[in-house]
C-alpha cells in the first residue's frame, strides 16, 4: 500500500492550459503534494505572514476550488492505474494529516 505510485491529475482554472499533472511514489506523498500546493498557494496570497496556519475546512476549500482533480493510482495485483475522485483525495489528506499529528 504504500508504495503505489501515484499520479495527481488537475486543473486549476476553467482554462484547458491549466492542466497538469504530478507524480509521486506514494499515496502518502501525494497527499503531501496536495497539502504543500495549499501552502504555497497560503504563502503567495499572505508574503508578509511567516507562520501560516490552517485547518482540514480550509485545505477542503481549496480542494474544491480546483476546476478539477483526480487520482491514478498503480494497483500491482491487475498492473494498472485505478481512478479515484476529489471526495476520496479529501478523505486520503485527512486521514493523511491525522497520521503526521501523532
Amino acid at each position: 500500500m504504500s508504495n503505489r505510485h501515484t499520479i495527481i491529475l488537475m486543473q486549476t482554472s476553467q482554462y484547458r492550459a491549466t492542466r497538469t499533472f504530478m507524480d509521486f511514489d506514494s499515496i502518502s506523498q501525494a497527499m503531501d503534494g496536495i497539502c504543500g500546493l495549499y501552502e504555497r498557494k497560503l504563502k503567495e496570497i499572505n508574503p508578509a505572514i511567516r507562520n501560516l496556519s490552517y485547518d482540514i475546512s480550509d485545505l477542503y476549500n481549496f480542494i474544491d476550488g480546483l476546476a478539477d482533480l483526480s487520482a491514478l493510482v498503480y494497483d500491482h495485483s491487475i498492473q494498472a492505474y485505478l481512478p479515484y475522485d476529489r471526495q476520496w483525495i479529501k478523505h486520503k489528506t485527512l486521514h493523511h494529516l491525522k497520521k503526521l499529528a501523532h
